[in-house]
């Protein structure tokens, strides 16, 4: 029985021509008080009138942007440890008191607990590897303090902007290489910055 031989090109060129995609992996998950959120290819994707808290399962690699947008009854959130990044938008406006960043979120995007007036305490977990706080991402929200993990490099301008009852904001490293124009302007009267005698690139 004689085999027949194709070239590797050819293969390939066959199977795409017959392979289909397969469909888009979806879950609907329940808050805790009424509505639910969609969870697309391991995305939340968005919500339908969350009501009070939302767990959102493990497993779940990315907050899509503006997922909780303008979600007024939204008052919980637990993020799992599988979360790399939070969308732009995705908790704008939202009626959160508090909120724990797990430590393998990279990225947090613009806006995205923008206009939280409720938000008082924001917790970056043990061993952080923050990269990135985007412009106006805690504007007007209603932290007293905030500590910086050593591993940011980046918090975009008016980040901090207008969150009048920030009085304390702690650095666990060294500057981060780009600080946004007002990125803590119009904070809490005499706000403190606390840095390590080690720390570099803050000037003198």
């Amino acid at each position: 029985l004689k085999a027949k031989r194709l070239s590797l090109t050819a293969v390939f060129a066959l199977l795409g021509a017959t392979l289909v995609a397969p469909p888009a992996w979806a879950a609907t998950v329940n808050c805790s008080a009424g509505g639910t959120f969609t969870i697309t290819d391991n995305v939340l994707t968005g919500n339908t009138d969350c009501v009070g808290s939302a767990v959102i399962p493990n497993g779940v690699t990315s907050i899509g942007d503006n997922a909780f947008w303008y979600v007024n009854a939204l008052t919980s959130i637990t993020i799992p440890n599988s979360v790399t990044s939070i969308g732009s938008g995705a908790f704008r406006k939202t009626s959160l008191t508090s909120i724990t960043i797990p430590d393998g979120v990279i990225t947090i995007g613009d806006t995205a607990f923008q206009d939280a007036r409720a938000l008082t305490s924001v917790t970056f977990e043990a061993d952080s590897v923050l990269k990135s706080i985007g412009s106006a991402a805690f504007r007007s929200t209603s932290l007293t303090s905030i500590t910086i993990p050593n591993s940011v490099t980046s918090i975009g301008l008016y980040a901090f902007y207008r969150a009048t009852s920030l009085t304390s904001v702690t650095f666990e490293g060294d500057a981060p290489k780009t600080v946004g124009t007002n990125a803590f302007g119009s904070v809490g009267r005499d706000a403190v910055a606390n840095i390590g005698f080690s720390a570099k690139e803050f000037g003198t």
